[in-house]
């Protein structure tokens, strides 16, 4: 009996042996699976590799933006071309789904689109927008009808558009309601490689194409008053004509430069665009020069002194595309030409709390009566 109870004395005690171990090697079990890994994310070894893994990707993020800060300006030095397609844009055509057949779609339904040659082989298009008053009478008429339109009283005004877009651009739309509106007839066109005209933009082209128009229309006109209009890019254009013009003793009625800039050389470095690279070593060298080399010069500033005829000059100041302070430097310095001594010379600023900018002047309420004053005439509908 004592045997017995001996042994199950100890059988307990085995038992209870037993049990302990097995409670021990759970916790054993436990600490195991809660300890971190050598190396886990939960270690500082692991912080510490993520940390690394994520300044390497900064660190090749920033080697990739720098190689390509830098690779630019020496491709555009070497590839002076791409500098030229930058002053011009002209292969942004916004808005993209336009049909420049068809003005009606722009609200121009007085409007006549057609294509001029003026060299053999070159097709420009370009537009013709009657005076308001003339709506009526305009709609289903064919291109004679325009043409022998221009036999009105009404005067006309040649636009010269800037870069970018095309005829069709809704803020030029908008300007050309806003004049056809005061009674003038509006023609505009697109310089080669822009919309659907053929060829290849240049300053040269350019000029010759406003040469040709402004031509045409003056066998159409006689001696009706003609204004020439230019806008950003295409106050270069205007005063390129313009001089001409003069330089042959046959200047226009006058010469409206909206948002102008002294020469292309200042308005590229005052371009927004070039904000990141105004301060680089060798800035002009790599890009201003680039622009000389394709023989883009706009030298508004140069023009004025052989122009004879009035001028105005309109520009808001909060212009972020072609700063302010250049259209006043080349009031300045037309107000002290001598060839435009005896000419009105007149400078309008549109002040920043309006937020015309650089192509929302044709929303100012003043604009008709500015042109009226200008051009000492009632608008011709009035």
């Amino acid at each position: 009996m004592r045997k017995r109870k001996g042994s199950a004395d100890h059988d307990s005690s085995f038992t209870g042996t037993v049990l302990e171990d097995s409670s021990d090697l759970k916790q054993c079990h436990e600490k195991t699976d809660a300890a971190p890994e050598p190396g886990g994310p939960g270690t500082e070894m692991g912080r510490r590799y993520r940390r690394g893994g994520l300044m390497w990707r900064l660190k090749k993020l920033l080697i990739c933006v720098l190689g390509i800060y830098i690779a630019i300006p020496v491709i555009i030095k070497v590839c002076p071309s791409i500098q030229a397609k930058l002053v011009f844009l002209n292969f942004v055509r916004v808005p993209y789904f336009i049909d420049l057949k068809r003005p009606q779609d722009q609200g121009l339904n007085h409007t006549h689109n057609f294509y001029l040659q003026p060299e053999e082989g070159i097709n420009i298009g370009v537009w013709h927008t009657v005076p308001s008053v003339m709506w009526r009478e305009a709609q289903e008429k064919d291109a004679e009808w325009y043409d022998e339109s221009f036999q009105s009283s009404h005067p006309v005004i040649l636009y010269l558009h800037g870069n970018t877009g095309t005829r069709g651009g809704d803020h030029r739309v908008q300007l050309y309601k806003v004049l056809c509106s005061l009674g003038y007839h509006v023609v505009t066109f697109d310089y080669r490689g822009w919309g659907d005209s053929d060829g290849s933009p240049s300053e040269k082209v350019m000029t010759s194409d406003a040469l040709f128009l402004y031509q045409w229309i003056r066998q159409r006109i006689g001696q009706k008053p003609l204004y020439i209009w230019g806008h950003s890019l295409g106050t270069g254009v205007a005063t390129n004509l313009v001089r001409r013009l003069c330089d042959r003793g046959t200047p226009p009625d006058s010469l409206i430069l909206e948002s102008p800039f002294t020469n292309i050389r200042e308005e590229a470095k005052s371009h927004p665009f070039s904000m990141v690279y105004r301060y680089l070593p060798g800035f002009d060298w790599f890009f201003l020069d680039s622009i000389a080399a394709n023989d883009i010069r706009f030298a508004s500033d140069e023009n004025v002194n052989h122009i004879s005829c009035p001028v105005l000059i309109l520009h808001a100041e909060d212009d972020t595309v072609v700063p302010f302070q250049l259209g006043k430097k080349l009031y300045d310095l037309a107000a002290q030409s001598k060839s435009l001594r005896g000419h009105k010379v007149q400078f309008i600023p549109f002040p920043s709390s309006l937020g015309y900018r650089h192509k929302f002047i044709y929303k100012s309420p003043q604009l008709p009566n500015i042109l009226s004053d200008f051009l000492n005439a009632p608008h011709p509908h009035v």
